[in-house]
């Protein structure tokens, strides 16, 4: 069943106590404030991305839209694609970036007369209790995009923090959206949040450039690809040993076949270290760096399939992605990627190099079975992960937080909140 029609999205979201009619929906045009996100164009991250798709359609639709951006992150400009480049500092550490860039955010939306302000991510939502207590008549929603304490990358007390900015998420925004239906039951039975379901989507558009595969001495469907991060929690390391030992065990199967990994570190140069340290004797394992655009399109077309070996993710879009691309993807079997993995035989066990060995030596084996899951997964991504369909959905929760009788919490409220936490 698709989230994406009147019917199903409220079926989705059982605790909306309101009726959702897209034909009849207002046409306000809204100020919209977007934080915690690193900037736009999207150069890397799925927030990142997600943040770019909706603001700039929202501004197509006529809302103004502001977004911001750390320097570090992308070029300084005022405007990108009609949305609004907010450019603020922050201290560019692992531990303070994040946190320190949406509170200079948060003082810097308080000056201005947006009718929402939007947060992304648990991190930046920590601060959202600050415009629901100093600017009265914002409405506050915030994205809980994944569980990000259980990336290996924080300290014991980022993770604590992370913890609270998940409580936070929950309980202080006028409106709590999760991005997959494992968080939808999460926030549910953890913080009793009533959260509106609203997942990623994705466009893609179809190409191959040779030139950018022979740039990195490849050829079409003659290579795995994986794209993500350089960080622990996406478990590159053992992807990296599964295709070591898919060489051992089947040298004519995997004779020119070569993995491709697209993604850099993140604060995390001693773990890209270590997966340069493990491929050294291993000449057909490719690093790009990051790419984007057109280049990346090329590396998705051009692969044979997909491998994300994650082990912990909100609603993966670059799994999406490839799946926009009519590939078939192998991926961990954590909850978040069985929904929306169709063919389960594509999942393997998550921390699992022999598994994902196994997997790959499958695959390569059962090229039909291949062909059949690469056509489910392209109609999969265009019927359910559709942004065109998800936008309207996302604007009518804007409308019905403005035109809802959902005033501030009291001030004594927050207070018992905070004293709870």
């Amino acid at each position: 069943m698709t989230p994406l029609d009147k019917e199903a999205f409220l079926c989705y979201n059982t605790g909306l106590k309101f009726e959702l009619d897209l034909a009849q929906m207002a046409t306000k045009n809204m100020k919209i404030a977007m934080i915690g996100q690193k900037g736009l164009p999207a150069v890397w991250g799925g927030v990142e991305r997600h943040v770019e798709e909706l603001a700039t359609r929202l501004v197509k639709n006529g809302h103004q839209v502001t977004v911001y951006s750390r320097s570090w992150y992308s070029q300084k400009r005022s405007k990108y694609q009609g949305v609004i480049l907010c450019f603020v500092p922050s201290i560019h550490t692992k531990n303070l970036d994040a946190i320190t860039h949406t509170l200079f955010s948060t003082i810097d939306a308080l000056r201005h007369d947006f009718d929402i302000i939007h947060y992304h991510g648990v991190g930046p939502a920590l601060l959202s209790f600050i415009p629901r207590l100093l600017k009265p008549h914002a409405k506050v929603i915030a994205t809980f995009h994944c569980q990000d304490r259980l990336h290996g990358k924080w300290s014991f007390f980022a993770k604590i923090m992370l913890k609270l900015g998940e409580f936070v998420a929950c309980k202080f925004p006028h409106e709590t959206i999760v991005v997959s239906q494992t968080l939808q039951k999460y926030v549910k039975e953890k913080y009793n949040c009533e959260a509106v379901y609203l997942p990623n989507g994705i466009t893609a558009a179809d190409q191959s450039n040779e030139l950018t595969l022979e740039k990195f001495g490849l050829k079409k469907d003659q290579y795995i690809l994986a794209v993500s991060r350089l960080v622990s929690h996406k478990a590159i390391h053992y992807l990296i040993e599964a295709f070591r030992q898919l060489k051992k065990k089947q040298p004519t199967l995997a004779e020119n076949l070569k993995l491709v990994i697209v993604g850099d570190g993140s604060f995390t140069d001693h773990y890209v270290e270590y997966l340069r340290a493990m491929t050294r004797d291993l000449p057909d394992i490719v690093f790009t760096g990051w790419q984007k655009g057109a280049e990346l399109s090329d590396l998705f077309s051009g692969s044979l399939f997909f491998v994300h070996p994650s082990q912990s993710e909100g609603l993966p879009l670059v799994v999406l992605e490839a799946m926009s691309y009519e590939k078939a993807v192998i991926v961990s079997d954590i909850p978040e990627h069985q929904e929306i993995i169709i063919d389960k035989r594509f999942l393997f066990e998550h921390n699992s190099a022999a598994d994902l060995t196994r997997k790959l030596i499958w695959v390569l084996q059962n090229p039909t079975i291949r062909k059949v899951s690469q056509i489910q997964n392209r109609q999969l991504v265009e019927k359910e992960y559709n942004w065109e369909m998800i936008l309207p959905l996302l604007e009518a929760v804007y409308e019905r937080t403005l035109c809802a009788d959902c005033s501030n919490l009291p001030m004594f409220k927050i207070k018992k909140i905070l004293a709870t936490a």
